[in-house]
């Protein structure tokens, strides 16, 4: 790096010898300006408005211009002899903590090196008391025909020196500042606060120049003969109507991204169940029992049941009517039959069916009535 100033940090009554280099370098491509009728290039020269002739470098001074366009001539042997204390010496002022500084302020930045080994010990001194201290210094120097406001800090091994606006060169915010009306919801700021969250924090040397590629692929497609790259297609912009929304969709593909890149959260993935699993639970649990070649045992209990029924009704109306023992054990032979048939054709049906053995139960009582009438008739026949 070559040195564009040399003169000296004044700390306090030690003084140290200082080269002055830039710590920044840009990398954005220039143009030149050219005639589109025939590509000649478009130069800038300087000519004497007097003697309409173009002059040379080392022929041109400065000069400042009053308000009636008089012009002054200032030489640098004028601005070297300034009573200035600062025109070739960085002279430190104060030292603050650096979250005093506004960043508004900051401008070119600048390396300072030790300017020969008599200046290696004192400028080791300053950086040291500035890494121990946690402050910069706040200093006043002359560069490039102006006096200039600087703050000095350490990087790596090495003291910085940023150059600062002064205060009165800062513009007001009230101009620019929105209205106060506006009001933003506690639900708003939660979303914005995990969009800010699910984004984090970035690596600076991972960031690059995109434009400046994209030029430079430009430049080398037209400089072999090839088409120009394609631009990307744009994306759907538009006002944005629902901020809530807005924020929910940000964070929502912010999450994606960052699970794309490998660097998700570990949340986990809801697979939905497949239609063949939930309907077998579904038919599992609402399917009727199979009927099988065995009779349930409710049913046959109540078969059992009722048989014996008609077996008692059967032999106390044999008892009672002596005369018509053949007429009743007919009667009640063709209603023991008639229930019989009927609960064995219930069995037969679903163990869940039970209308059949109501129906053979209402039947067997209707044919006990009729068997008392006909042995009651009877017996007053015979009294008579």
């Amino acid at each position: 790096m070559r040195s564009i100033w040399n003169g000296a940090i004044s700390f306090g009554l030690v003084s140290i010898p200082i080269k002055l280099m830039n710590a920044t370098e840009s990398h954005s491509i220039s143009f030149r300006q050219i005639h589109l009728d025939d590509g000649g290039r478009i130069r800038y020269r300087k000519v004497c408005e007097l003697e309409d002739t173009e002059v040379e470098t080392s022929e041109i001074g400065k000069a400042y211009e009053e308000a009636d366009g008089t012009l002054i001539p200032i030489t640098d042997e004028d601005l070297a002899a300034l009573p200035l204390p600062t025109a070739r010496t960085i002279e430190i002022v104060a030292f603050v903590p650096a979250d005093r500084i506004d960043p508004l302020q900051m401008d070119t930045a600048y390396y300072l090196s030790a300017n020969g080994v008599p200046a290696t010990k004192p400028y080791v001194l300053l950086r040291e008391a500035l890494k121990r201290s946690n402050k910069v210094a706040v200093a006043k120097f002359a560069l490039r025909g102006r006096e200039r406001l600087g703050m000095l800090r350490v990087v790596d091994d090495v003291i910085a020196m940023h150059g600062l606006l002064w205060p009165d060169e800062i513009r007001a915010t009230d101009d620019v500042a929105p209205d106060d009306g506006v009001t933003v919801r506690d639900k708003e700021l939660d979303l914005a606060d995990a969009l800010m969250d699910t984004l984090g924090g970035v690596d600076l040397d991972t960031l690059h120049d995109d434009y400046r590629e994209a030029v430079e692929e430009l430049i080398t497609a037209k400089a072999e003969g090839h088409e120009a790259p394609a631009a990307p297609a744009e994306k759907d912009g538009g006002k944005v109507l629902d901020l809530m929304a807005a924020l929910e969709k940000s964070v929502s593909a912010a999450k994606q991204s960052r699970g794309a890149d490998g660097e998700g959260d570990g949340d986990a993935e809801v697979h939905p169940l497949p239609a063949g699993r939930s309907g077998s639970r579904r038919s599992a649990r609402t399917a009727p029992k199979e009927v099988g070649g065995k009779k349930s045992t409710s049913t046959a209990k109540k078969t059992t049941a009722k048989k014996t029924a008609a077996k008692t009704a059967t032999k106390t109306a044999a008892k009672k009517t002596p005369a018509r023992k053949s007429t009743t054990k007919s009667t009640t032979k063709s209603t023991t039959n008639t229930a019989a048939k009927t609960s064995t054709g219930s069995s037969a049906k679903s163990s869940g069916s039970s209308t059949g053995s109501r129906t053979a139960a209402k039947k067997t009582a209707a044919a006990k009535k009729t068997s008392a009438k006909k042995t009651t008739a009877a017996r007053k026949k015979a009294s008579a």
